[in-house]
């Protein structure tokens, strides 16, 4: 009989697992964009001249308002770090606590941190586009910064080719494809060149180039010639920004226009109050002469109050029959024709409004009312924060912890900017009534709402009655009284008290508990003297 020499394979098949499937994309965006109208390392300029923005608002009886209200309103509150959870802390998140304050604090030593950020949110309303200058330790970290003041001095390329760069995300490296970008400085023809920030590659700061580094194989640059990088703070999608009041720049120079109008009239503009008038004769040709210089001279402060007289002969008639007559005199009142008041006055209010409409900002943070109530602010700033102010922060913070600390890798902490305390205490009065009422206000909440108030930090109270609704602990406070009048016909104070804590814990009366214990602790700071402590007690 022959041998069967098939061979039987056998396989186990699994069900599919999505959740370990590998899933594909692009690894980079298709879009395009006019950036990619400029062809190599073209250096891209700005569509109109940045100066031009700074010279409207340094001229401008608004926009330097609206300017100083988003610098001081969104950063100058100060940065704050926090826990992102509010699990328990323990050591190693108060080290990085600890940690992150300080690297925010050395970021700058020159000034506040905030104030930096103060510097870049007047430069971005200014122009549209704001640049920090970063830079880096041996480590690669983030150890300092510093604000370009001339904005109108960079210039950028098109974004080039794509890199490979890191990103930590909860513990994780994520690599992400970008292009970045080249920027440079030209001032007083020196010229300094930077690359975009989280640009892996080592560039020249003399050349614009970038060199492989030794441990790549290559030559490598000194490291005083490494080139910086350049975090920048765009308004809107376009290579430079767009200001945020570019929609008001037509009236804003009109109003510019109008406060000159206004100015040269005061320097310039006549002011003759009387004309005397002289008829009945010619006018001399000393008094033609005198009148002419009489009417280039009067202007300006020198020409106020001055009056205008009009010298004549009498007119030979060459007749006989003709009678001689004597001028006459005329006084006329010219004040009339004098300007009131500045002109233009409804436009330039009109302009005022909108370039506040731009930036979103209510009179009350523009110092342009004193109309107002304590409802009607308390309105405009809750409005203005949500709508205007707290956006802002938000995205400030996130390129602060998304970018300028992400090497750092931060788990358990985050940085953020500061706001006011805009709450009410009158509506806060009102709701902790109702609250209470309804028995839901605790002794540590009602801690905590008035310690936020005061800008204070408080500690919660120990014991589990801190947790216990008012309302729930009320009925205890009768047999509070029987605790201490036991205590008082007793002859060992110290004694009376352990037994009337053991009695409170049996009965699950906490706040008793907790108020016999702050007993003890003075009895025994003050030595432990039973006559003494019966009379305290």
């Amino acid at each position: 009989m022959a041998k069967n020499n098939k061979k039987l394979n056998v396989r186990v098949v699994k069900a599919r697992d999505p959740s370990t499937e590998l899933i594909t994309k692009a690894e980079t965006p298709t879009q395009l964009n006019r950036d990619e109208e400029y062809s190599g390392n073209d250096w891209i300029e700005p569509p109109t001249l940045l100066e031009g923005y700074e010279a409207l608002v340094e001229n401008s009886p608004i926009l330097p308002q609206c300017i100083r209200a988003y610098r001081h309103n969104i950063a100058g509150f100060g940065i704050g770090v926090r826990y992102i959870d509010d699990e328990e802390e323990t050591p190693e998140k108060a080290a990085e606590y600890t940690r992150m304050q300080e690297i925010i604090e050395c970021l700058t030593l020159e000034d506040d941190t905030k104030e930096v950020f103060e510097d870049i949110i007047e430069a971005r309303e200014t122009y549209g586009i704001a640049y920090l200058e970063v830079i880096r330790n041996n480590e690669g970290e983030v150890a300092q910064i510093e604000f370009v003041r001339d904005t109108p001095s960079m210039r950028k390329t098109k974004p080039l080719d794509y890199q490979d760069m890191m990103y930590y995300h909860h513990g994780q490296v994520l690599i992400r494809k970008k292009r970045f970008r080249k920027y440079k400085q030209i001032v007083g023809g020196k010229t300094v060149y930077y690359k975009e920030f989280g640009d892996p590659r080592v560039m020249d700061n003399r050349t614009g180039e970038f060199t492989a580094s030794e441990e790549d194989g290559g030559e490598g640059i000194e490291l005083e010639y490494q080139a910086n990088e350049i975090l920048e703070f765009s308004i809107g999608t376009k290579p430079y920004g767009t200001v945020r009041w570019i929609g008001q720049v037509l009236g804003v120079d009109g109003a510019r226009r109008a406060e000159q109008l206004n100015n040269n009239y005061f320097r310039n503009g006549r002011h003759t109050p009387l004309a005397i008038i002289i008829s009945g004769g010619t006018l001399s040709d000393e008094a033609y002469t005198n009148l002419q210089s009489y009417m280039n001279d009067i202007k300006g402060e020198d020409g106020q109050h001055a009056f205008l007289l009009l010298e004549t002969e009498a007119v030979d008639s060459g007749t006989v029959l003709d009678t001689d007559t004597k001028p006459q005199v005329e006084l006329k009142d010219m004040a009339s024709i004098l300007q009131k008041d500045e002109l233009f006055q409804e436009y330039q209010e009109n302009t005022r409004k909108k370039v506040q409409s731009a930036f979103q900002l209510p009179d009350l943070y523009v110092a342009y009312t004193t109309d107002f109530n304590r409802a009607t602010s308390q309105t405009a700033q809750e409005v203005t924060e949500e709508q205007v102010f707290q956006p802002e922060r938000g995205s400030l913070a996130w390129i602060l912890n998304n970018k300028l600390l992400n090497g750092y890798q931060f788990k358990y902490v985050e940085a953020f900017f500061k706001a006011p305390n805009i709450s009410n205490p009158d509506d806060l009065y009102k709701l902790m009534t109702i609250v209470n009422a309804a028995g839901g206000l605790t002794p540590n909440k009602a801690k905590d709402l008035l310690f936020e108030n005061l800008g204070e930090i408080s500690e919660d109270y120990e014991g589990d009655w801190a947790d216990v609704p008012l309302a729930m602990t009320k009925g205890t406070q009768g047999s509070t009284a029987s605790h201490f009048e036991s205590l008082l016909n007793s002859n060992s104070v110290s004694s009376q008290i352990e037994k009337a804590i053991a009695k409170a814990r049996i009965n699950h009366e906490d706040e008793i508990v907790s108020v016999l214990k702050e007993v003890r602790r003075q009895l025994i700071k003050m030595g432990g003297d039973t006559d003494e402590a019966e009379k305290t007690v």
